[in-house]
């Protein structure tokens, strides 16, 4: 039984992280998978800048250090910005996945151009570097933000009704006039959207958190994870100071 670790990125409650769970519903998952969320104990408020992708990366490291020797079989980041997957990659012998670079891959395989919705102008950094990662620009038709904060606790919660439509219209917009085949969620925030969104456009759109889920699950099943000579271990580990440092990090988390 292939069991998953979900690492949120933002300290959350309980009532909050139910919000992140209900991606496992959609993800149509196999019965005897086993998918556990667990909240960072501190991060920064939002990810627009490189002291937030800093502080981030550490956060996210922390929460999954333990994952293997808790009997969890992968790991996945519940952001598409990837935060913490190359760090967690170097320590860890399971798989460890990140939404962003799976949804970009798999929008290549059903696909030629994607497009990608995402949130607000300030979030297209973390798009781009991932894609530039992936030397996969020149695939991407577009990046187009709906022009709205987002809430990384509360999600899309309440305020469905104008997220939902101003996403439609600027799906509408990457399909007709950037001739986009795929669309993609840009943030696992926005997953609620997303049965909506395939409801109302012809063209395959991917929710980044339950795809990731279920490629964890087939890395696990199949017992591959990520390659050594691309993600080379710590000469010297150091656990104890990254428990440590976030540790004392929980003070200044409100």
């Amino acid at each position: 039984m292939p069991r998953i670790l979900v690492i949120v990125p933002a300290p959350v409650s309980g009532q909050q992280l139910e919000l992140r769970k209900a991606q496992v519903g959609v993800a149509a998952l196999p019965e005897d998978v086993e998918v556990d969320f667990r909240a960072v104990r501190a991060s920064a408020d939002n990810q627009v800048s490189h002291h937030d992708y800093a502080l981030s990366e550490i956060c996210i490291l922390e929460a999954g250090l333990t994952a293997e020797e808790e009997g969890y079989d992968a790991i996945c980041i519940d952001t598409v910005s990837d935060s913490g997957v190359n760090t967690l990659r170097s320590m860890l012998d399971i798989p460890v996945v990140g939404p962003g670079r799976t949804t970009y891959l798999v929008a290549l395989m059903l696909s030629n151009r994607f497009s990608v919705v995402t949130m607000w102008d300030k979030w297209k950094p973390l798009v781009k570097k991932t894609l530039t990662d992936l030397q996969m620009l020149d695939r991407c038709a577009s990046i187009r933000a709906i022009g709205i904060e987002p809430d990384t606790r509360g999600l899309l919660d309440g305020k469905e009704d104008e997220t939902f439509a101003k996403m439609l219209e600027t799906a509408r917009l990457c399909i007709d006039e950037d001739g986009a085949e795929v669309i993609c969620l840009g943030s696992t925030t926005m997953h609620d959207a997303a049965e909506f969104l395939k409801s109302k456009l012809e063209v395959p759109v991917i929710n980044p958190g339950p795809l990731s889920y279920q490629v964890a699950s087939a890395l696990a099943r199949l017992r591959l994870a990520q390659s050594r000579s691309a993600w080379p271990s710590p000469v010297k580990p150091k656990e104890d100071m990254i428990h440590a440092m976030i540790e004392a990090a929980t003070a200044f988390t409100k």
